[in-house]
């Protein structure tokens, strides 16, 4: 399913006749696939257009091929078949060192099972990839600092993981993914091993994070999740079979209901944006100019 308009928000995410299979032959098994083109007899793939801004959460149960397809467009698997292109990237072509690259500066990942390193405080876990991307002690401290202050942490800077509860460990995860500025955070299943009062935070956190213009993919089975998306996709047996919009890519997620408190958090993610130090473009010399499509070196 595919979302464009000239005027609107830029694609994030870009997937053209996808397909990803394992094996070959009759005994392949087809993880994501699309549906049989009845002329040809070949698997159409999957099509696939996340815009700037949107919140989308991917439904499926077990086999369904969201995995998969969160592998895929994570950077962590690679298609049989088809085009993926991030932020303007078409990652088909990079080798494993150009996708660890990609992977730092594109995505902010979180996880199910928060992923801290045992025995080391919260603001070391935010600094973690600034520092895999080269970023100098004191600005990655800047970051890391502002990053824990905007999930409400920022009283928690030294505590470690077993000082927290798993609702604030899940915290400090969200901040880690957002530290890198990244065009994307990927989530997958981010309140499966929380309580019902660490859900409704953590939730919150991410529809106000959206609310300021970033883009959002929640992987998830629960409906109670997919209700803060404004788009529902959902898997079966490797295909797309329900696109749903639930609110628009640029007005405020269904669960945050104040118009008002929407326009005061957008506007003041504006300002930060503004004052924000622009990421450092050398990374993408590392990356050929065939991958780069519409983007400036």
């Amino acid at each position: 399913m595919t979302e464009t308009d000239p005027w609107g928000p830029a694609p994030v995410i870009e997937v053209r006749s996808l397909v990803k299979s394992y094996g070959e032959g009759e005994g392949a098994v087809h993880a994501l696939s699309g549906p049989v083109d009845p002329v040809t007899g070949h698997r159409a793939g999957i099509d696939l257009t996340v815009m700037q801004g949107d919140l989308v959460a991917i439904m499926g149960s077990s086999g369904s091929g969201k995995s998969t397809l969160m592998n895929i467009v994570g950077c962590l698997d690679v298609p049989t078949s088809g085009r993926y292109l991030l932020d303007g990237i078409d990652v088909g072509g990079l080798d494993e060192s150009q996708l660890s690259l990609v992977r730092n500066r594109k995505i902010g990942f979180i996880f199910q099972s928060f992923n801290l390193v045992p025995r080391t405080n919260a603001l070391a876990q935010v600094e973690l990839p600034l520092a895999y991307a080269g970023v100098k002690s004191a600005e990655r401290r800047r970051r890391a600092v502002a990053a824990l202050s905007v999930v409400g942490l920022g009283d928690r800077l030294n505590h470690r993981p077993n000082e927290l509860s798993g609702g604030q460990q899940q915290r400090v995860a969200v901040a880690r993914a957002l530290v890198t500025s990244p065009a994307m955070l990927l989530a997958d299943e981010p309140t499966g091993n929380l309580d019902s009062r660490s859900t409704d935070e953590v939730l919150g956190i991410v529809d106000r994070l959206n609310a300021t213009g970033r883009t959002v993919v929640l992987i998830t089975h629960e409906d109670e999740v997919a209700r803060h998306a404004k788009r529902v996709i959902r898997l079966v047996d490797g295909q797309v079979v329900d696109d749903v919009r639930q609110a628009p890519v640029d007005g405020p997620p269904p669960a945050l209901r104040d118009p008002e408190a929407f326009t005061i958090a957008h506007h003041t993610t504006q300002q930060a944006a503004r004052r924000a130090t622009q990421p450092d473009a050398a990374w993408q010399a590392a990356l050929p100019d065939t991958a780069l499509g519409g983007m400036q070196r």
